[in-house]
């Protein structure tokens, strides 16, 4: 069925119910961001590595999950959650997350050094939150359009409602609130094997195939640039993974070129069709889009005759 995506045996339609609407409005800059697979691609890199990055998650998802066996499935699999999150009907949201939590609440465990932890821990669930908007973000603004800072703040209040249902309980409200989260945890963060191995396995060629393997590359190194330099320090990830000129046009080109074509059939598009838009709304340019919801509101109605 046209509209229908299978997440972990759930089926979530994002075109009906008709008219029942997502957790962020068709004119929000979530719905600009998560539109664009290239923001996507490098924001969700960036975000594992910052995830990977403290020994608690790591060791949580490589122990719980088929990230280690199956790390492109586990990888698309988070996407369609936050897809769901930004695009889809809101009882689909709520039906989706209430389960990715009852599954986190199996996952614990110790750490190879030893430290205990639970994938339902406030502060790692604060962080997760955190690195994925922050990475696609990131990513959005560095490689496919700036970003003012309205519209950063604007980002980040569209995803607290989402965020919350996760169970977060400090959700990001603006950048500089990343960053003095990132202070705190900073001193935690290690270099590690399977940060490297997990970037390999994105620059093999595996991650999407059909596309060469040099963009898929360029991606990665996109990815790493726009860690904070402290944090890509810590990890060690040095000048093997820099961004040189011919990557960063290519990235950019591509993000450009992923603004103005649309993709049929997708979470965006059919979210699109379920309020009532063009499937092509998001790709439309922002008056276009205006004059659309413009003609979509109700005339007013007549002022009564005095």
């Amino acid at each position: 069925m046209l509209g229908m995506t299978s997440y972990l045996g759930w089926k979530i339609d994002f075109r009906h119910p008709d008219r029942e609407p997502a957790f962020a409005a068709p004119d929000s800059v979530s719905w600009r961001v998560f539109k664009n697979p290239i923001a996507l691609g490098v924001g969700g890199i960036a975000a594992v590595l910052l995830e990977f990055a403290d020994a608690r998650i790591r060791s949580g998802v490589w122990d719980h999950s088929v990230f280690k066996t199956d790390p492109i499935g586990r990888s698309r699999r988070t996407g369609v959650a936050a897809m769901v999150g930004v695009y889809g009907p809101q009882s689909a949201a709520r039906r989706v997350i209430q389960g990715i939590t009852n599954m986190h609440a199996h996952v614990q465990g110790v750490t190879p050094s030893g430290e205990p932890y639970t994938a339902l821990d406030v502060d790692l669930l604060d962080w997760v939150s955190a690195t994925a908007g922050y990475g696609f973000l990131t990513a959005y603004d560095r490689f496919v359009s700036p970003v003012s800072d309205a519209d950063k703040q604007r980002f980040y209040r569209e995803g607290e409602a989402v965020a919350r249902l996760y169970g977060v309980k400090h959700p990001l409200t603006c950048e500089a609130d990343f960053h003095a989260m990132l202070a705190t945890l900073l001193p935690r963060f290690e270099p590690h094997p399977i940060n490297t191995e997990f970037l390999d396995i994105m620059k093999s060629g595996r991650a999407a195939r059909g596309v060469p393997k040099g963009l898929q590359s360029a991606v990665v190194h996109a990815a790493v640039a726009i860690l904070p330099p402290d944090v890509r320090a810590r990890l060690e990830l040095g000048p093997a993974y820099d961004l040189g000129p011919w990557g960063e046009r290519v990235v950019r080109f591509m993000g450009a070129a992923a603004e103005r074509i649309p993709v049929p059939n997708s979470p965006p598009a059919d979210a699109c069709l379920r309020l009532g838009l063009p499937a092509s709304f998001l790709w439309k340019s922002p008056d276009k889009q205006a004059r659309i919801l413009q003609d979509m509101q109700p005339a007013s109605a007549p002022s009564p005759a005095t």
